[in-house]
């Protein structure tokens, strides 16, 4: 409401419109979902209060000033911005933060003075029996048992460690993740992070719980909940990353500029979040997931599984508890429950799925349903009776 671009009928003499255009100019590349995003905004507004008193004389009697005015004191009191502090730079291209990733990609210029669009941002995620959700939207569940790398590039490096979720059992989960943030100019010096069930950290390995100069906090670790839930902030490369440990076992969530993402060498071309998994580690055959039902055999696999407790009705009506919409973390959330019959799981998907929708940047995409639509069964599945297992289709993005 406090914005006039374009045709605003506006006094000559009045600038509210180069403070309009200036706060959207600051204000335009955040995104809420970035940890910065209160600190940036609330610069901002600053920035433009200030713009809007240096013309309160000439521009007085103005609507769009009173306005702006109004508007302005409504959104500091919503961010709990205080009136006093630093303020955007009336020259971001000249004077951007190295440090801060969104700031030196919006200082970017092309030719004549145009400026970059907004950085685009990817999604990679792993949960449960392991589900991988990468950075392209596909959907897998794969085995990948040991140590493997789920990025490897020229800014950051992450390793999983999955072992098998019970004897026999072709299905693994994740009990160790090792990050490692590589050096960046005076951003920060390389810094190592490792997890482990029932050994979730607040710092990285050295004892610190930041990289670089401690003032800019350009990567900085916080704790959500102590030993089961922490975020890793990255500003310098605009990436952030969620780990919890649920049960047994950890997941994971990261988001990370798309050019960033891209830039490793031919001989790194093994990540499980750009790649996905390879084929001969696929649970999934083709994104179809058969599901173990009543402790019969997988169909991957000639190893007898354990009773799980749970019937294909059980941990159907034990997941629709936590998840409401029949999506792949739904289906995953069954086939956990009848794999292994640990609720955690349930949470596990739960967790998982609360990620994206707090790191995704596109909502249309947090939700990836079987090809035949509506959660339901597709058609061109086969009930096995005499197996004891269904298949679903996972993959909605081939």
């Amino acid at each position: 409401a406090i914005l006039c671009l374009g045709d605003c009928q506006l006094h000559t003499s009045c600038g509210i419109q180069k403070c309009t255009t200036d706060f959207v100019s600051f204000t335009s590349h955040l995104n809420t979902a970035l940890e910065d995003f209160d600190l940036e905004f609330c610069k901002a507004l600053r920035a433009y209060s200030v713009c809007t008193y240096r013309n309160s004389k000439v521009c007085r009697g103005n609507l769009v000033y009173h306005s702006a005015v109004l508007g302005i004191g409504d959104l500091m009191t919503q961010r709990n911005c205080t009136k006093d502090g630093p303020t955007s730079s009336t020259n971001p291209e000249m004077t951007h933060d190295p440090c801060n990733y969104s700031g030196h990609t919006e200082a970017r210029e092309h030719s004549g003075g145009e400026k970059t669009p907004p950085p685009t941002y990817l999604f990679c995620g792993l949960f449960g029996d392991p589900h991988l959700r990468t950075f392209k939207n596909h959907f897998q569940t794969c085995k990948v048992e040991g140590a493997w790398p789920l990025i490897d590039n020229n800014y950051l490096s992450v390793q999983v460690t999955n072992v098998p979720v019970g004897p026999g059992s072709s299905a693994t989960a994740t009990k160790k993740i090792t990050i490692i943030f590589k050096s960046y100019q005076d951003c920060t010096d390389q810094k190592v992070y490792q997890a482990m069930t029932d050994d979730l950290p607040a710092a990285f390995v050295d004892g610190t719980t930041s990289g670089g100069d401690g003032n800019t906090r350009s990567l900085h670790i916080v704790e959500k909940v102590s030993g089961k839930y922490i975020e890793m902030h990255a500003r310098y490369i605009g990436t952030t990353v969620y780990i919890r440990q649920l049960g047994h076992y950890l997941t994971l969530a990261i988001r990370m500029p798309q050019e960033l993402v891209m830039a490793y060498e031919e001989s790194q071309d093994l990540q499980l979040c750009v790649n996905g998994c390879p084929s001969s580690e696929r649970i999934d055959q083709s994104g179809h997931l058969p599901l173990p039902v009543m402790g019969k055999l997988l169909s991957w696999g000639a190893a007898v599984h354990p009773l799980s407790g749970y019937t294909l009705e059980t941990a159907t009506t034990k997941c629709h508890e936590k998840m409401l919409v029949k999506d792949i973390y739904f289906y995953s959330c069954v086939f956990d429950l009848l794999t292994t019959g640990d609720a955690n799981f349930t949470a596990a998907a739960h967790s998982a799925l609360q990620d994206v929708e707090a790191l995704h940047p596109s909502k249309e995409h947090w939700h990836i349903f079987p090809r035949s639509g509506g959660g339901s069964v597709g058609k061109d599945c086969k009930f096995f009776v005499s197996l004891g297992f269904l298949c679903l289709i996972f993959v909605a993005y081939l």
